[in-house]
């Protein structure tokens, strides 16, 4: 009897894993988990185009309301700068009804223990422990734009003791405040605040720092998706870096039900995750350095700073990469 996955969730990492496992022929267990959905998600081009591959679905973003340009006020005293810019906006829903529709519903019936687990959602094995690179919290809230407002456009600014992202979505936009609430640095804000009509209250808070699991996979198991990395929204992709790992824990499955050394592959995982954090951290860094300056953002480059010491040492002793990915593979490189 083929050996079966176990995958545990169904946002975007583990619809892919069940997608790619699943056109792969390997037997799948899904145990799906509830949990709140992000009411609007930005996609640039290049997401866009990974999840077209991976879906097989040249058509999975039609319709969507489009961004074209996004207007910055970033730093102590800096004027507006309007830039072109190429997203979709969608909700978390509505993205998953779109990939999830071709992806089969059945599940392996087999009493046997899954060959792999794969956690794309809470709660990881135990003795799992998450490392904490920053203290900022963020709150989403719904608002009315004010009817000039362009609805191609999304706004960042930073203040002093946060920032604020902009984003109109299909029905309303919605605001991103990261740092002090909304209603203090709103009042601070020249650049977002004029654009708003009418805001509602918060969802609550939520982190918005970079953080990580650790042990991220061991054999047998992997961490994949917001159940390994959390990434920082002002400069981190959630849903590519989702994509992304999702097609290296499918490709290191495969390959270890193919009979790779597991040991090996687990290192491979360990070490590409490891590796695109720190890139993280180190994008995160460059655009703290150029905030507002003050106490809070010191704090938050500081916790950085921290991060990217603790990857350096996670690295230093990491072996070399043995592997690498071809057309959702891992093949061993000589």
């Amino acid at each position: 009897m083929a050996s079966s996955v176990l995958i545990r969730g169904e946002g975007v990492a583990a619809s892919c894993c069940a997608y790619l496992l699943g056109r792969a022929d390997v037997p799948l267990i899904v145990e799906t988990a509830d949990r709140p959905r992000v009411p609007a998600i930005m996609l640039g081009d290049a997401t866009q185009k990974l999840l077209a591959d991976v879906f097989e679905k040249d058509d999975l973003f039609k319709g969507l309301p489009r961004i074209t340009k996004r207007v910055v006020v970033w730093g102590k005293n800096s004027a507006p700068i309007a830039l072109p810019h190429s997203a979709v906006v969608v909700s978390e829903e509505s993205l998953l009804d779109r990939i999830q529709s071709g992806i089969p519903r059945t599940n392996s019936s087999s009493e046997r223990a899954p060959a792999w687990t794969i956690f794309a959602s809470r709660p990881l094995p135990p003795l799992s422990e998450e490392h904490h690179f920053g203290a900022r919290m963020a709150t989403a809230s719904a608002v009315q734009l004010k009817s000039e407002c362009d609805p191609g456009a999304c706004w960042i600014e930073s203040l002093d003791h946060g920032w604020l992202f902009l984003l109109p979505a299909a029905d309303r936009a919605w605001l991103l405040s990261v740092g002090d609430p909304p209603e203090t640095m709103l009042a601070q804000s020249r650049l977002i605040s004029v654009q708003i009509a009418e805001i509602s209250a918060s969802r609550g808070t939520f982190p918005s720092h970079p953080r990580m699991v650790q042990p991220l996979c061991e054999p047998g198991w992997l961490a994949c998706g917001t159940a390994a990395l959390g990434f920082d929204p002002l400069c981190g992709d959630g849903t590519g870096h989702a994509t992304r790992e999702a097609i290296l824990a499918s490709a290191v499955v495969r390959a270890g039900i193919d009979g790779a050394e597991v040991d090996a592959l687990v290192s491979h995982y360990r070490n590409r995750l490891l590796a695109g954090f720190k890139r993280h951290l180190d994008a995160c860094r460059q655009f703290y350095q150029a905030g507002n300056g003050g106490p809070w953002w010191d704090q938050e480059l500081n916790a950085l700073d921290r991060g990217l010491e603790w990857c350096a040492r996670q690295l230093e002793i990491a072996p070399g990469f043995r592997f690498r990915l071809r057309d959702f593979a891992l093949e061993a490189i000589d």
